[in-house]
């Protein structure tokens, strides 16, 4: 019997992040590879596995993030799925008409409307023919950040629930199975543990892997983050038996790539022009300088920070000054000035923290450790912690015989600091997730409001005054 071989190539971006920058040679590449394979006579797909859009960048602020998805259609993606940059920074509208134009599948099969249905504009999976008849059935899942979803209006479940239906419903319809997943590596890692899943295509941890890993049978992918990288899977198949003999994977640089598409860097331009012409609405007039200094009191930051107290009613309101990126000078204002000095994905809420434990979480923002703290992530894209801002909360300091400054005192709205009292204290989510602070992270109370923004609240406080 003559066995013949199907050859099928995979493509894969994630966590772009609005990080245009290799975009252009990311398009010129990719174009490229489809001619070559056309040409070779296999067939080539190409995913996107979520968090291509942020709103850190101007173009997807003003654009509520279409023009990332135009980005997408430019290069003729089969499918995509969504991230949590999708999922919950934007108000419920904004995502149910974010795919209205999209010309590729866009698969997620744990997102449900208010209606608890699909939306319109996804679909959990789809199956695709290759010309020698080999079945791929692409299944997406995205992040379950239940509670943020449920505030915005949406319902997501359970992804390791869905995806045992999904399995069900497509046995015997499929003889490849890929799984665009935003769930990060570790559960990656364990679906692979659980099912039968051919190749798994993650994002969300930015994790890179650079050859994948098998883990049973199933080839585990990750293709780092911010378009640093490309990622290729290889499959060979046995079109008689369909038996899948060859899974290969590796990512391209896409610093070594030379070339690039000059028609897409003159999108990306007049995107750029477009997006601050969008954001160019004047929302007040400064009569004077606004300064932030990230290593101490300054007036903006103290302006932030109060204007978090009275949004949330909280009893007490702290915020890195970090947060914003730079003052604001005199005169003219527009949105686009208050996205450039506070671009996170950043959303406000209270906590409810005994004494004993808001002293804890005040010592450890006191520390030079702290304040001089650099990283990325969890909605942050600043550059340094910086000095916590209270409003509510005096701190009496000195420095000691040992060189140290040590907290004295804590006044908490004119009255000393009760360790046994309950605060109901102001702050931002990013403090919620994560390693910064435990004692946020771990707080059984919490309130979130969404699908307002930090910079929204600084909107607001700009529109509704005179200063």
């Amino acid at each position: 019997m003559l066995f013949l071989i199907e050859t099928i190539h995979i493509y894969h971006t994630n966590d772009l992040h609005s990080h245009f920058e290799q975009w252009p040679k990311i398009v010129h590449y990719i174009n490229k590879q489809r001619e070559k394979h056309r040409q070779e006579h296999e067939e080539m797909f190409l995913f996107d596995i979520g968090d291509h859009m942020d709103r850190f960048h101007p173009i997807s602020e003003a654009s509520l993030g279409k023009m990332n998805i135009a980005f997408l259609n430019e290069l003729k993606y089969d499918a995509v799925t969504i991230g949590n940059n999708e999922g919950i920074t934007l108000p419920y509208e904004a995502l149910d008409c974010l795919y209205e134009e999209a010309t590729s599948d866009v698969i997620v099969a744990n997102l449900y409307n208010s209606e608890g249905k699909i939306p319109i504009w996804a679909k959990p999976y789809q199956v695709y023919t290759t010309s020698s008849g080999i079945r791929l059935g692409v299944i997406g899942l995205t992040v379950y950040y239940q509670l943020f979803y449920e505030l915005l209006g949406w319902e997501i479940r359970d992804p390791f629930e869905v995806i045992k239906e999904i399995l069900k419903e497509i046995s015997g319809q499929t003889d490849v199975i890929v799984l665009l997943s935003h769930l990060g590596i570790n559960e990656d890692e364990r679906l692979a543990e659980l099912h039968d899943i051919d190749v798994i295509l993650g994002g969300h941890t930015h994790h890179l892997l650079e050859e994948g890993k098998m883990i049973n049978n199933s080839l585990v992918c990750g293709a780092g983050k911010y378009g640093m990288y490309i990622g290729h899977v290889e499959l060979q198949i046995v079109t008689n038996t369909k038996a899948v003999i060859t899974k290969r994977a590796e990512v391209i640089p896409t610093n070594d790539l030379v070339e690039e598409s000059n028609s897409t860097k003159r999108t990306l331009q007049l995107a750029m022009e477009e997006s601050e012409i969008m954001l160019g609405e004047q929302i007040t007039v400064l009569k004077e300088d606004l300064v932030n200094n990230w290593f101490k009191e300054s007036p903006l930051s103290q302006m932030l920070v109060e204007t978090l107290k009275d949004w949330c009613e909280g009893e007490i309101a702290m915020i890195n000054a970090g947060i914003i990126l730079d003052s604001l000078s005199k005169g003219a204002i527009s949105r686009k000035d208050i996205h450039r000095i506070c671009p996170h994905p950043i959303n406000p809420c209270n906590v409810w923290l005994k004494g004993d434990k808001l002293k804890e979480i005040i010592l450890q923002a006191h520390t030079e450790q702290m304040e001089n703290l650099r990283f990325k992530g969890l909605g942050f894209r600043g550059e340094v912690m910086g000095k916590m801002i209270y409003s509510g909360i005096e701190i009496e300091s000195a420095k000691l015989s040992d060189g140290e400054t040590h907290i004295r005192s804590i006044i908490i709205n004119h009255e000393p600091l009760d360790h046994n009292r309950t605060y109901k204290i102001s702050t931002i989510d990013m403090f919620t997730f994560g390693y910064l602070y435990p004692v946020i992270r771990d707080a059984k109370k919490k309130e979130f409001f969404m699908p307002e923004l930090l910079r929204d609240l600084l909107i607001n406080k700009f529109m509704d005054a005179s200063l």
